[in-house]
């Protein structure tokens, strides 16, 4: 049982890794949708002051967030892309530890061998 440890210990560490640099682009790409709706909000209400007509903020809140969603897909590609990376990542690991562990419970080491 010892010896099958410390193996284990090693990829965790790198799930820790892949799980931080997840939650990390996660808040990044999360702030800077919420930025770009913050900003059109700001331009919907700047916009409507220029013409002299009142919109409040939920409804120029609203109409932001209609236009934001769209638009930060094309904007925060890069972003996007890094998060799906790390998703993969962290889920192949979620899957390799849950047929290790199956395997365990089978009886055997080898989470690819067949049980005899």
């Amino acid at each position: 049982m010892s010896d099958a440890t410390p193996p284990q210990g090693e990829p965790k560490q790198q799930t820790a890794g892949a799980g931080a640099r997840l939650a990390r682009h996660l808040a990044l790409y999360t702030l800077a949708r919420l930025g770009l709706v913050v900003v059109i909000t700001a331009a919907v209400i700047g916009v409507a002051w220029l013409v002299s007509v009142e919109i409040p903020l939920v409804v120029a809140a609203l109409f932001a967030l209609i236009i934001a969603m769209p638009l930060s897909l094309t904007l925060f590609k890069k972003l996007r892309a890094r998060v799906n990376e790390d998703i993969a990542v962290v889920d192949a690991k979620r899957r390799q530890d849950k047929a290790q562990l199956r395997a365990r419970l089978r009886g055997n080491d080898n989470p690819t061998g067949s049980a005899s």
